[in-house]
């Protein structure tokens, strides 16, 4: 199995560590923010463009590549990797946070799920061998099992039953037998609930995966329910494998929950905020629609070094963006995944140096002066 995971340092004042994910295609330091490809490419991006903001890893949808262009288009195009062309690493999320957020357009049962696709109606029915069967075509590097994300609140039952199958699920996911180069994590559920939490936690660990992700939290509950949660599970989750937080989330939580021990995260935030207008930057969040920055010839954060800062005025990014210029949303883009890539190495360095706790001191106060 090309799939090694090492810490290289745990901060003395919290469970904040910083180490070393190998794969047979990147090494990836940890704690990492893995950009979202959800259709085979980051939103307003090319592939060159990724490859100047440099993560090391990225992730991609299964249930948005199986619909379109469909799992075996791009096995026979050699997988994703060869698809886009992306020499790093990829980890595919299982879909099942999309199709269950399509409530009205799907059927659970014990064999699986039948759904319908949200683009044109077809219907389909995926097992969780299917789910497996279609990662191995897209040829990503980390893959995840289809489970069940219940929205909040729920009732314990609900969340017992959901997290139960996900379970059973798991168990079935691992007969399907996987080429060296993709490892399969498992899934942690149970809601807001610290007693499914610990139960979920627990049992996904008998199952001895690759590495643990954390699901069903960034869905709408208070933050410091979902803080709360991940305290549970790492409190059960080995120490030798990589933690994953599902969907998470702002630079606060990014920050936040790499103080509790978790190694990997993913969110659309960035992306989807640069689309909107919404700029990061160490003084706060930026509206660059607002008319302040209609003049203004410094870059948007005097702070960065992404090409977007280097090479255009905030005033230019407003113009671009009040013209409806689709350049307006790649600059954006990559301002923001830079943000995020950066503040990943903030944290990494810090602990590294035995420094975080003053940096997560700091970061807070600095979220809470804006």
């Amino acid at each position: 199995m090309s799939y090694d995971f090492n810490i290289s340092h745990i901060d003395a004042n919290c469970q904040a560590r910083a180490g070393e994910l190998k794969t047979s295609r990147s090494i990836i330091q940890t704690p990492v923010f893995m950009p979202v490809g959800t259709n085979i490419g980051i939103k307003t991006l090319d592939t060159d463009d990724i490859k100047t903001l440099n993560p090391s890893i990225i992730l991609s949808n299964t249930y948005h590549n199986f619909l379109r262009p469909g799992d075996q288009i791009v096995a026979r195009r050699g997988g994703l990797h060869a698809f886009m062309g992306w020499e790093q690493s990829i980890l595919t999320d299982s879909g099942g946070f999309q199709i269950f957020s399509l409530e009205s357009l799907r059927k659970i049962s014990d064999e699986g799920v039948e759904f319908r696709s949200h683009i044109n109606g077809d219907k389909f029915f995926w097992t969780p061998e299917k789910v497996i069967e279609i990662q191995k075509n897209l040829g990503a590097d980390i893959i995840m099992p289809l489970d069940i994300c219940t929205s909040l609140p729920a009732e314990d039952h609900v969340l017992r039953d959901a997290a139960i199958k996900s379970l059973a699920w798991l168990d079935r996911s691992k007969t399907v037998l996987l080429p060296p180069t993709q490892s399969l994590h498992g899934i942690v559920q149970g809601g807001i609930s610290a007693k499914l939490r610990k139960f979920s936690a627990l049992e996904t660990i008998q199952r001895d995966c690759s590495g643990y992700s954390i699901g069903g939290l960034s869905v709408g509950e208070e933050s410091i329910a979902m803080l709360d949660m991940v305290d549970v599970c790492n409190e059960i989750l080995p120490k030798d494998k990589p933690r994953y937080l599902m969907g998470v989330g702002t630079p606060l939580d990014l920050v936040e929950n790499v103080y509790r021990g978790i190694d990997m995260f993913d969110c659309v935030m960035p992306t989807r905020n640069a689309r909107n207008g919404t700029l990061f930057s160490t003084q706060g969040r930026i509206q660059i629609k607002k008319a302040v920055y209609k003049e203004q010839d410094d870059p948007i954060d005097p702070d960065c070094t992404c090409y977007t800062c280097q090479r255009y005025s905030a005033a230019y990014l407003h113009h671009l963006f009040k013209a409806g210029e689709y350049s307006a949303m790649r600059l954006n883009s990559i301002h923001n995944l830079h943000y995020y890539l950066t503040l990943m190495k903030r944290m990494r360095d810090a602990i590294v140096e035995g420094t975080f706790l003053q940096f997560y001191t700091s970061f807070k106060a600095s979220i809470e002066s804006t």
